[in-house]
Order: C-alpha cells, then structure tokens, then sequence
C-alpha cells in the first residue's frame, strides 16, 4: 500500500514536472536577436544614402568606405552589405533547432511539425513573389530573392535537422560538391560568347578567365535554368537574364548555409548555459580559409550573387565571426545595454522586413509633407540624404520599439 503511494506520488511529481517544463518559457538567445537585429538594421540602412554623401564630399575616406559597403560587389569579393542575405539565412538555420525543440515540448509529433515546416516554406516563397511584385504589372515570379531562397531549402533543412550531426555534415558537403561539379560539367562561355545578349557589356571587367569562366555572369548552368524554368510561368515579356546575376538555382548552396546555421544552434543549445565561443572561431576560421584557397586557386570563385560553393563557406565563416563577437560581448561579458536597440529589432525582424519593402514611400512622403526638406538641411546640402534616412530610420525602429514593448511579434 505505502508503495503504491510512494509511485502514485512519483508519477505526480513527474507528470507536474512535465507540465512545467512545457509551460516554462524558453529563454531567448540575445545575442542572436541582437546579431539579427544588425543585419536588419543594415538592409533598413539604405535609405541613408551613403554613396550620395560620398559623392557629396570625394576626398572623404570616410564616407567612401561607407558607400562602399552600403552596396553589393559587382561580382567577386564582399563587401558588409553582402552579409545582409548570408546572415539572415544563417540565423534562419539557428533558430531551427530551438524551434523543433519548443514544438516537441508542446508534445507536436513529427508529422504536425513537418506540416507546420511545409507551410512555413510555402509562405516564405509567397511572401517573396509577393514583395518582388509591388508595382507590377501581373505576378512576377521570380525566386532569387532572400525569403523566397528561404522557403525553396527550409523543409530539407528541417528534414536533415532530425539527422545525426556526422550526416548533416555529410549532406552540406554532397550539396556543395555535387553543385560545384554540376556547373563544371556545364560548358563555360566561350571565346565568341555573346555577353551583350544576356546584359554584360563586352568590355566588363569583372569576367573570370581560364576554369573559372564557368562561374561567369549570365553564362552559366543557372541561366540556361532560369531562361527554361521562368519561362513556363506566366510573364509580361519573355525572361532573358537577370540584371543582377541572380539566379533560383541558388537555393541548393543557400540551403548549405541554412546548414551551418542549424549547426550553429545546435552547438548553443548542447553547450548552454557557456557559449561554445572556441568552437564558433575555429568553425569560422576554417570556412573562411576553404572558401579563400577555393578562390585564389580558381576552382571556385567567391560570388554572393550566384552563391557559389566558395561563397556559401566563406560568408558562413563571417557569419559563425559575427556570432562570436556577438556571443563574447553579450553572453560572456554579460556587456547588454548596449544591444537593446538592435534586439528590438532582431526580435521582429520579419515585421522589419515589412516595413522596408511595404511602408518605406507612405513614410518618406509623409515626412516630406509634414516636415518639407530645410529641416534635414541643418548640416548642410551634402548630408541632407543621411539626415533623411537617420528620420525614417527612427520613424522604423519606433513602430518595432512598440511592438515590442506590446509583444506583437510577427512569425512565419
């Protein structure tokens, strides 16, 4: 009798246990949110104009370091505006694992998660085909942009998360390789290519010579994808070329740097409460080191706007870099005030993402009509762009700073 009492009492404790882990919030990753934030902040930055500045003051080093990395490379290299695309898709990949872990301590089984994960992609793709066709006049589908390269890898990512870190790790480098030799095997351009027919002027100087070719713009295995595939869905006018360069076959190396990112997550979850600092520099370090030699030995170039192999280790490392120092100043010398503007940010930062591509005119015209332009000429014609932009950057960060102070957050 007393035995049975003493496992009905047990089970009691167990089952409230239970109960309150589940009811128990998850604490959130400041560091994380605060990382997210910056790359958040830096897409909603364009508005500061800073090549205009520039251009208003050429002697000025200063401001030209600033244009410079407010804008994408033409083709090879990086500069700090290259990271916005890399960064968001990393730290999609690690919040991954927090989120699996949240649905399984809400007792979700793996087939109502998977649902959720396949709904999730679908709106993704949406949400980018929506946002890239403001203005259009029909539907513009089109599939490079960063919410739509999201959706297209998110489900397999998910799917590999329930894998063993040996095949994750396995299944990042089959990607990697499979889709560096896929582009290998596809003919390079050329002497007599025609680059004025898909928009590279004949003298750019930004087209690789020798193996390299094969990574080319507009002359490579993801165009002849994309003037197939694009063109079977409804259009205003026949696909020819990108104009950027991008491509929808990016999705399988993004889908490598969604990877690095769920084993990013992974890592914070198993090491917590430390920060597994040592091995986020190591893992960055190696990245950034294969994707270097990769490039300076010609088998693979550095190209953000194709997402080459190359590119997808080498902006991981900066990535995994970007979460040290993040992770170092907030999480081991507990330094946080500082971060607060940038987590109100990263902790919405779909609703971020919103208000650039939906409210960004309503905004400036309304400051235009209310405040007329001699206000943000105080410091003078050549910084009235910057003053402008740090106003509707303001006007930005106090619609985020309610929602959160409310709890709004939007999520996908």
């Amino acid at each position: 009798m007393q035995t049975n009492t003493n496992l009905e009492r047990s089970e009691d404790k167990q089952q409230l246990a239970s109960r309150q882990e589940v009811a128990a919030p998850i604490q959130r990753n400041i560091a994380v949110d605060a990382y997210r934030g910056l790359v958040m902040l830096l897409m909603m930055g364009e508005i500061l104009n800073f090549a205009k500045v520039a251009h208003a003051f050429p002697a000025s080093v200063f401001w030209r370091i600033l244009a410079y990395n407010q804008t994408h490379v033409e083709w090879a290299g990086m500069g700090l505006h290259d990271m916005i695309q890399p960064s968001f898709t990393f730290l999609a990949g690690v919040a991954l694992p927090y989120s699996i872990h949240s649905r399984q301590r809400k007792g979700e089984s793996f087939g109502r998660q998977l649902g959720h994960t396949l709904w999730r992609s679908l709106l993704l793709i949406y949400l980018g085909i929506f946002l890239r066709s403001i203005n259009s006049p029909q539907t513009n589908f089109t599939f490079e942009d960063t919410l739509t390269q999201i959706g297209l890898g998110y489900t397999f990512a998910f799917l590999l998360a329930h894998a063993k870190p040996k095949w994750q790790w396995i299944s990042l480098g089959t990607i990697l390789f499979g889709y560096w030799l896929a582009w290998a095997l596809y003919p390079a351009p050329g002497a007599n290519f025609d680059y004025a027919a898909v928009g590279v002027p004949a003298d750019w100087p930004y087209n690789f010579g020798g193996f390299a070719s094969h990574w080319n713009k507009n002359s490579n295995l993801g165009q002849a994808f994309d003037v197939w595939f694009l063109n079977i869905l409804p259009r205003a006018s026949r696909f020819t070329f990108n104009g950027g360069g991008y491509l929808t076959l990016s999705f399988i190396p993004t889908l490598g740097t969604i990877l690095l990112g769920l084993r990013a997550g992974e890592w914070f979850r198993a090491a917590a409460p430390k920060i597994p600092i040592r091995r986020f520099l190591i893992a960055g370090t190696l990245l950034i080191l294969a994707g270097t030699i990769l490039h300076f030995t010609g088998i693979c170039p550095v190209v953000k706007r194709i997402w080459t192999p190359a590119w997808t280790l080498f902006s991981g490392g900066v990535c995994f870099l970007f979460l040290v120092v993040f992770s170092w100043l907030i999480e081991v010398k507990s330094w946080r005030r500082w971060a607060f503007p940038l987590v109100v940010v990263g902790a919405n930062s779909i609703a971020a993402y919103l208000m650039v591509h939906l409210w960004e005119e309503f905004i400036v015209s309304s400051l235009h009509i209310h405040l007329g332009d001699r206000i943000f000429q105080i410091f003078g014609m050549g910084l009235e762009p910057l003053m402008f932009g740090i106003a509707v950057m303001t006007v930005y960060w106090i619609m985020l700073y309610w929602m959160y102070k409310k709890r709004i957050f939007l999520r996908i």
